[in-house]
């Protein structure tokens, strides 16, 4: 008997099977997705300023498209909420696709910065906190369980060990002062 030129109807399930879970994890080739038991919060600190940052969600939403990137590749944004004061915490990935391979450094909203910052907000102690953008930051950040470039639904973990200055008003003083953006959050999609 000849073979049938349609695939059966198990055949087709099991493709779509397969598809569904394509576009639930994003993750090709078994890779694991999601944060997996990340923290939920990332502090901007020192020993005297606490600034805490949660609620962290990322979204391809082409923000800082890199010029240079290849074809399919959306620049992913982070954006978290000061859970401790009224602060916000927002950065931009070009290159999502380099963030789940290696470390890229922080840098300001400038072209060719890795990952840049665009606002660091927040109040503490009776003070207001700006990022200072006359300092560049310092100190690199990856992925851990990153798929489909940051378009997997089951999030990831981003790991930062960097470096910022901040600008500090408390009443009519201003001044500056060196945190530290450090540790392990989960990122949600």
């Amino acid at each position: 008997m000849p073979r049938s030129p349609f695939p059966s109807t198990t055949s087709l399930g099991l493709v779509a099977l397969g598809a569904l879970w394509m576009l639930q994890t994003g993750c090709p080739g078994g890779e694991t997705c999601g944060p997996a038991g990340a923290p939920t919060t990332l502090v901007a600190g020192t020993d005297q300023i606490t600034l805490t940052y949660g609620n962290l969600e990322g979204g391809l939403n082409n923000d800082c498209p890199d010029p240079a990137a290849p074809e399919g590749i959306i620049s992913l944004s982070i954006h978290g909420t000061q859970i401790d004061g009224t602060g916000l915490l927002t950065l931009c990935v070009p290159r999502p696709d380099r963030l789940a391979k290696e470390e890229l450094g922080f840098g300001l909203n400038v072209a060719g910065s890795d990952i840049r910052l665009i606002d660091v907000t927040g109040t503490a102690n009776s003070c207001t906190f700006t990022l200072d953008r006359t300092t560049p930051p310092t100190g690199t950040a990856s992925a851990d369980g990153l798929c489909g470039n940051g378009s997997g639904s089951a999030g990831f973990a981003f790991v930062a060990d960097g470096a910022l200055s901040l600008e500090r008003t408390c009443g009519t003083t201003v001044d500056k002062v060196a945190v530290t953006l450090l540790g392990r959050v989960a990122i949600a999609q």
